[in-house]
C-alpha cells in the first residue's frame, strides 16, 4: 500500500462529512475484504474513528461500558483496516479488513451467524430456545470485567486481592472450588452444585486472566475438537 490509511482518508474532512447523531455516534458496518461477509455492526464517535485511521485497526465506541475499545485488544482477534467508506447519506460507515481472527465474541465467523428463517413471534420465544451467543454473553462480561480488576486494582476488591497474592492464590482457590463441585454433585444437592460451579467458572477466569489467555483461545479450541463443518 503506498499510501498510508491516514493519509487517504483526511480525518478533518471526513469529519466534516459524517453525520453523527445526538450521541455523537456513527454505526460502523465491518466487512472483509476478501470474501465480502459482513462480520459485524459497531459504533464509533470522532475519537475511535480518529484512532481507527491512525492505527489502521479498528476501534469503536461502546455504548454499553461507556469507553473506547480496541477490536482483538484481549482475544487478538484484531482488524486491520484496508478501506474506509462512507454512506450517500453520511450517516453510515462501511470499514473493510483483512481480519486475524473471529469477528463474534462467541468464536463464531461473524455475528450474524443466525437464520431468522422461520422464527417464531417474539411472545413464543421461552428461554428455552434463548440463543448460545445470548446464553454465554455474561461470560464475555465477565471476563472484561476481571480485565479491568486486573489493571485497576481497585482497593477491598476481591479480584484485586486474589492478583496482587499472585498464581499461587488463584490456583487454590480453583481447586477448592473444583472439590466443592464434586463433593455437591456427589451429595446429589443441585442447588449447592449451582453455586460451586459458578464459583469455580469466575476463579478459572481469573485464573486465564493471570495466564493472560483469552477466553477466545478456551472457545476456538473446543470449536476445533468439535471439528464443526465451516460455513464458505
Amino acid at each position: 500500500m503506498s499510501q498510508s490509511l491516514e493519509q487517504r482518508l483526511p480525518l478533518a474532512k471526513l469529519q466534516e462529512i459524517i453525520k453523527w447523531d445526538v450521541q455523537g455516534l456513527v454505526p460502523a458496518v465491518v466487512q472483509d475484504a476478501d470474501s465480502k461477509d459482513v462480520l459485524m455492526v459497531a459504533y464509533m464517535n470522532s475519537e475511535s474513528l480518529q484512532k481507527s485511521i491512525v492505527t489502521g485497526d479498528t476501534w469503536f465506541w461502546s455504548r454499553s461500558r461507556e469507553e473506547l475499545w480496541h477490536k482483538g485488544a484481549t482475544s487478538g482477534n484484531t482488524q486491520r483496516i484496508t478501506d474506509l467508506r462512507y454512506d450517500c447519506d453520511g450517516d453510515t460507515l462501511l470499514v473493510l479488513v483483512k481480519r486475524s481472527g473471529p469477528a463474534c465474541h462467541t468464536g463464531e465467523d461473524n455475528c450474524f451467524y443466525r437464520s431468522a428463517a422461520g422464527v417464531q413471534s417474539a411472545d413464543s420465544v421461552t428461554a428455552s430456545s434463548t440463543s448460545s451467543a445470548s446464553r454465554f454473553e455474561v461470560l464475555g462480561e465477565l471476563e472484561q470485567i476481571i480485565k479491568e480488576r486486573y489493571e485497576e486494582r481497585p482497593e477491598g476488591a476481591y479480584t484485586t486481592y486474589l492478583f496482587e497474592k499472585g498464581i499461587d492464590k488463584i490456583l487454590k482457590k480453583v481447586g477448592e472450588e473444583t472439590a466443592e463441585s464434586i463433593i455437591a454433585a456427589k451429595n446429589g444437592d443441585n442447588d449447592e452444585l449451582r453455586l460451586e460451579v459458578s464459583d469455580l467458572i469466575y476463579h478459572l477466569l481469573v485464573l486465564l486472566r493471570e495466564r493472560n489467555l483469552p477466553l477466545d483461545d478456551i472457545m476456538s479450541e473446543l470449536d476445533r475438537r468439535h471439528e464443526r463443518p465451516r460455513r464458505d
